[in-house]
């Protein structure tokens, strides 16, 4: 008898309020092990929210969120457990501006895991690597590109060896000429199984990369499905407005 694993992420009725603003309106989602979801849709639609309340960024407050088997509640420690599973990379590649590049990826390691530095700098250098740039080690995030900035994200992301990995519009920030550099790190991972949760409206890397594609529209999911189903046969009206409008 097979015995299924469960899943990554499971998303339950979840509602999410800012005031009177209802951000988040009864969004179930289950995304397997290893399994790549792209999120898209207009602006206000819920994606960043969703995808925060998925590493307790945000709190919700109606619904069940599981991460890695763990419910995230008001239980610190399954908060704790929860983000042990997942990594973050934001709009905003978020480096402490005064530390080198190889300190903001070895902080964590060595304050979070508590390892020793020159364990911690050996696996943060094998993920400079991993990303094409261990030649920046010894620079600050002021010396580097935006492109360059958002892969050190991504390793500093890497180097807690992550199950999870969510992406906030990780390209909106960038000149358009860095843009395929961090799309690129974004579909090898992908093409490891890395399971992935990205917000994005790079409607290329959801073709090449995506399980399926997700469309919100005021806090709901409107359509999900494969990309070949996804975009070549969208069935509501509202995703065919935003595919007409991003596509065109």
């Amino acid at each position: 008898m097979t015995t299924l694993s469960p899943p990554a992420v499971e998303l339950t009725g979840v509602n999410k309020w800012y005031g009177d603003y209802h951000a988040l309106r009864d969004v179930s989602l289950t995304v397997a092990k290893g399994e790549r979801i792209v999120i898209c849709g207009p602006s206000g639609s819920g994606k960043s929210t969703l995808i925060r309340c998925v590493n307790r960024l945000e709190a919700h407050e109606q619904g069940r969120i599981v991460v890695g088997g763990v419910e995230l509640n008001s239980d610190l420690k399954n908060i704790d457990a929860a983000r042990r599973e997942v990594g973050m990379v934001f709009q905003g590649f978020n480096l402490f501006p005064h530390l080198t590049i190889l300190q903001n990826c070895t902080l964590a390691l060595t304050w979070v895991k508590k390892l020793p530095l020159a364990e911690a700098q050996d696996i943060a250098r094998g993920y400079l690597e991993r990303v094409r740039i261990p030649e920046q080690a010894d620079k600050f995030p002021g010396q580097l590109s935006g492109g360059q900035q958002q892969r050190v994200a991504i390793a500093r992301a890497l180097c807690m060896a992550p199950q999870i990995m969510l992406f906030d519009e990780p390209t909106s920030a960038l000149d358009a000429e860095m843009v395929k550099e961090v799309l690129d790190i974004m579909l090898s991972l992908a093409d490891e199984g890395m399971t992935m949760l990205c917000v994005t409206h790079e409607m290329g890397f959801a073709r090449q990369a995506a399980d399926r594609v997700v469309f919100m529209d005021a806090g709901q999911i409107v359509e999900i499905g494969a990309p070949s189903a996804f975009f070549g046969a969208p069935q509501h009206e509202r995703t065919r407005q935003f595919l007409a409008q991003i596509l065109h």
